[in-house]
């Protein structure tokens, strides 16, 4: 991971309470089945995502430097995964995502989430992509890749990863930054793909909103910004006052709270400052339950705001971490993916995230993308036979229905 500026303080992870969405920047997505769902059922997706997000945060926060990822890929991705899932392993995956179990309420609830994302007449781009990149010639079950797409829009290609590997590997690297506005590159990273690979499934997530009230770029400054361990540096403060300088405000004993909206008042920014540097105390009282709370308690008023510039990329191998979060099994050779293959020869090898954000005068550009790359355990990866009689051997001819031995012989040179 590396950052350019340190906005520790800011609290990143609470950014995009609803703007975790993805790229396909061409709009051109398709429309998913949906019909069926309510808004209790979205609602049940909805916040299993956000409690998946701040179970996330838990883990990621005590890594150094800035957070930054998409709860929405990361779940999107990993749902698609379990819909394959099987026993012991999707009880854990379901357990970590804390999704719905009953497939009637939650591929209709992705599915909705998915269109209402990628609705046209948006005065901001937001927009999200999932795709199946599979071993050409591995059998999926049509249940499972029917399922895939109409629920997930997640259309299936098929590539050669056994002779082809690095070709493979680019033509998923291409097809995420296509939808990401070029902002997320080179998500697999050489090796991550073998010759025992046979599913990668892709969320790419991509957004840009310019601010209702924008910030003037005369009025940026160089100011000092402290982190939480004391050092001091020079970053370019933004500040919007004034009698134009009313937001959605409130306050806790411990922290500040500021909602900043994007143009068409459909999606905002919320930022929860800690009001004597301390961070840390802030992050153990985030989850689900405290920040609709904080959005509650929020009021419309004057308020002079100062908030730096900032730009980074964050990137997370996420295998060890779900694994602690409580989905080991499907990491393992006793992995249960048959709903995908009818078979339990595979396991998840990799899940890989990736994002981007930079938040200016103007407002917000924001990506991301999820890769969860399965494959079969070495054991279920038989070598082609060969049968190359180029020395003595026996042979017999026998009744096949009673295994009757008629004659038996031996060749020990064929010429003779």
């Amino acid at each position: 991971m590396h950052h350019k500026i340190s906005t520790n303080a800011i609290l990143i992870a609470a950014i995009f309470l609803v703007v975790t969405a993805s790229g396909c920047v061409d709009n051109e997505t398709t429309v998913v089945v949906d019909s069926s769902v309510t808004s209790e059922d979205v609602n049940s997706v909805v916040n299993a995502n956000n409690q998946f997000a701040f179970d996330l945060y838990s883990e990621f926060k005590s890594e150094e430097g800035n957070v930054f990822f998409s709860p929405y890929s990361i779940s999107t991705a990993l749902a698609m995964t379990y819909e394959g899932a099987k026993g012991k392993t999707a009880e854990e995956m379901q357990n970590v995502l804390h999704i719905p179990e009953d497939s009637t309420i939650r591929m209709p609830a992705f599915a909705r989430i998915y269109n209402e994302i990628n609705k046209g007449d948006k005065e901001y781009e937001l927009s999200t992509a999932n795709a199946l990149w599979a071993q050409q010639d591995y059998i999926f079950l049509d249940e499972y890749t029917n399922n895939v797409e109409k629920y997930y829009g997640g259309k299936i290609t098929n590539l050669d990863f056994i002779t082809e590997t690095e070709k493979s590997r680019q033509i998923i690297n291409t097809w995420v930054e296509d939808q990401t506005n070029n902002k997320i590159k080179d998500l697999l990273p050489q090796g991550v793909l073998n010759a025992l690979t046979r599913l990668v499934l892709t969320n790419a997530i991509y957004f840009k909103g310019t601010w209702t009230k924008q910030f003037d770029k005369k009025d940026t400054k160089e100011e000092d910004f402290t982190t939480s361990s004391g050092q001091t540096s020079k970053v370019p403060m933004m500040s919007l006052t004034g009698d134009n300088a009313k937001f959605n405000y409130a306050e806790t004993n411990d922290a500040q709270i500021l909602e900043l909206p994007y143009d068409n008042d459909d999606l905002s920014m919320l930022i929860i400052l800690p009001k004597e540097n301390d961070l840390g105390a802030l992050e153990e009282s985030l989850n689900s339950e405290n920040v609709p709370k904080f959005k509650s308690m929020l009021r419309k008023q004057r308020v002079d705001i100062y908030i730096p510039k900032f730009k980074f990329e964050t990137k997370y191998f996420m295998v060890e971490t779900l694994k602690k979060m409580g989905m080991p099994t499907a990491f393992t050779s006793t992995a249960d993916f048959s709903g995908m293959d009818g078979t339990k020869n595979m396991y998840i090898a990799n899940v890989i995230h990736q994002a981007f954000v930079e938040v200016n005068e103007e407002g917000t550009e924001a990506a991301a993308a999820t890769a969860v790359v399965m494959q079969i355990t070495s054991a279920s990866m038989e070598p082609l036979p060969i049968f190359r009689a180029n020395h003595p051997f026996i042979f017999l001819i026998q009744q096949k229905s009673t295994g009757n031995i008629l004659f038996l012989g031996r060749v020990s040179n064929p010429c003779k």
